[in-house]
């Protein structure tokens, strides 16, 4: 029998976990406050977001923990942010006082960033720090929304293969 070789795996991230105090809420936060459609047909204990080619699931917290056999009690900073790319800083913006007005708190409004593009913070209601960013360089979302210029690019800026 031929050995048959391993193929390669396709990096992709299909669907990002939240662990959420409230499914309640944040089902709310997320269809409602922000308009993200839910798919309707998900588990009792979990909810489910498509968005463009990524899913984002929210699990209860403790639920989420359970799961993974670790301890509930994490708090603080932990070293991760979400991030919504926008079509322009206008978009940038309209997110931030949308997420606002749905009960988020804002971090850090919109403004330029060191690197080039536009940028600002908000937490969910769970504390889940998502960055809303317009980025002119390169787009990672799915499709081309338009044509980025590289030499537009500040000298000072990183690029997605700076570490």
């Amino acid at each position: 029998m031929a050995k048959v070789e391993p193929r390669a795996p396709k990096p992709r991230i299909g669907m990002v976990t939240l662990g959420v105090h409230s499914l309640e809420r944040a089902i709310d936060f997320y269809q409602q406050g922000l308009g993200w459609p839910r798919l309707e047909d998900s588990a009792p204990r979990i909810a489910f977001f498509s968005l463009q080619g990524t899913w984002l699931a929210l699990y209860g917290w403790h639920d989420l923990a359970d799961d993974l056999m670790v301890n509930a009690g994490g708090e603080g900073f932990r070293g991760v942010t979400l991030a919504y790319m926008a079509e322009d800083p206008e978009e940038v913006d309209a997110v931030l006082i949308q997420a606002r007005r749905a009960g988020g708190n804002l971090l850090k409004p919109g403004q330029k960033a060191f690197w080039g593009g536009y940028s600002g913070y908000f937490a969910d209601p769970d504390g889940h720090l998502w960055e809303v960013a317009h980025n002119p360089f390169f787009w990672p979302g799915p499709g081309e929304p338009q044509a980025r210029s590289s030499s537009a690019r500040p000298s000072n800026a990183r690029s997605s293969n700076d570490s």
